[in-house]
């Protein structure tokens, strides 16, 4: 199989920008050039650290005291916040990273047969299915954005007192308005794709380390049926039951490789998008309330950002829940499968398989909690109580 090919497949549009914000991990490249793209990164970092992330904490702290507006300026800050913290540990964490994807290339190219090529392709169409629905909200909050903001620039072009888009009100003179404007709108796209990019990347790592344990377990039932049926020797059956080991414990340090990269900004993660939902939804309540006349197009991009919000959470809450079911159904398998048929010396070798599966795969947030649908449940349910909170110290 081709592997660069098949690896585009299940990284799909995440990859594309990743490469373009410098912090995709190609194992093709060496380390050399691999640091070249540096510019990238570092173009992405300075944008959205001075002209989105700083601008908004400078006027929370200005807003103090008005619920309201605070909140309008918290939202971009936090938002901000948590695309810087994914970019500086993906790039931090580069060459571990890139170890991992050139194993998942190995396991593209070394896939022995049409069931392991299935279950690899089926798990990377679910990736790609919730990364495709991922983008499309990403899509439609640009346009929604873009269409206001540039609408925005057009009719206060001639008007004494004119805002950027993160308001910083001692820049008004021409061009660095239209300059400053534009590089907001930048800074603004990049923090989008930053949280893209790596949510993506992350919930299509967790997806092929479920397809390796499903297929790593077909191998398991395939090599005692073999001994069962007397074609294999006992010596033959130890060596395949020994390379099935060798090749749990390494998906196990991979998955937890992975987890130890990012938990810490996951924990981030979990915090901003509580926070971020509750936000989000006080400005819509606030604007129904208040009876404000307020666009079309911004409700479309308040509903889009909703909808942003939500599945960035949800995106890892799947992945990670299919990650604990089949790392628990390692253990599953051995007992559902005919070991009661062989030798009871040979038996008692799968209960390597059977400890090793006794603590699950997860992927933590900050090692205070697992990610899985149950703590998507929560979160919603947390940030709805946080909104209440919000909703009584306004009134």
């Amino acid at each position: 199989m081709n592997a660069n090919k098949d690896l585009n497949y299940a990284f799909t549009t995440s990859r594309q920008c990743m490469r373009l914000l410098g912090i995709w991990p190609d194992p093709n490249v060496p380390l050399n050039v691999f640091h070249r793209s540096k510019v990238g990164f570092m173009l992405a970092m300075c944008i959205m650290s001075l002209y989105v992330f700083t601008p908004q904490v400078i006027n929370v702290i200005r807003a103090w005291g008005n619920v309201s507006r605070m909140v309008e300026f918290f939202v971009a800050a936090n938002f901000s916040l948590m695309a810087l913290c994914k970019l500086i540990i993906t790039r931090y964490h580069g060459e571990k990273l890139r170890m991992i994807i050139a194993s998942i290339m190995t396991d593209w190219m070394t896939s022995k047969s049409q069931l392991e090529q299935k279950t690899m392709l089926k798990l990377a169409r679910s990736g790609r299915s919730l990364s495709f629905g991922y983008f499309v909200i990403v899509i439609g909050t640009l346009i929604a954005a873009y269409y206001a903001h540039i609408g925005s620039i057009f009719r206060n072009i001639h008007q004494s007192r004119r805002y950027l888009i993160y308001r910083f009100d001692y820049i008004q003179k021409s061009p660095n308005y239209e300059i400053t404007y534009f590089i907001q709108l930048c800074g603004g796209t990049y923090a989008i794709f930053s949280n893209y990019s790596v949510d993506s990347f992350i919930s299509i790592l967790l997806l092929h380390m479920c397809a390796q344990l499903i297929n790593l377990r077909t191998t398991l039932n395939n090599l005692i049926d073999e001994l069962n049926n007397k074609p294999i020797s006992s010596w033959t059956f130890r060596k395949g039951l020994a390379a099935i080991i060798i090749r749990h414990e390494y998906l196990i340090r991979s998955t937890k490789t992975i987890d130890d990269c990012y938990s810490p900004v996951l924990f981030v993660h979990m915090l901003s998008a509580t926070f971020q939902l509750c936000l989000v939804t006080f400005q819509i309540f606030t604007m129904i309330t208040d009876n404000l006349d307020v666009s079309f197009i911004k409700i479309m991009f308040f509903a889009f950002y909703i909808l942003l919000v939500l599945i960035q959470l949800y995106i890892y809450c799947y992945a990670a829940e299919r990650l604990l079911t089949e790392s628990t159904n390692m253990a599953y398998g051995v007992y559902g499968c005919k070991w009661y048929n062989i030798s009871a010396k040979n038996a008692k070798d799968l209960m390597f398989i059977v400890y090793r599966s006794a603590i699950s795969l997860k992927l933590t947030a900050g090692k205070f909690g697992n990610f899985s649908l149950e703590l998507f449940g929560i979160a919603v349910k947390t940030s709805m109580g946080y909104l209440s909170a919000l909703l009584t110290i306004r009134e």
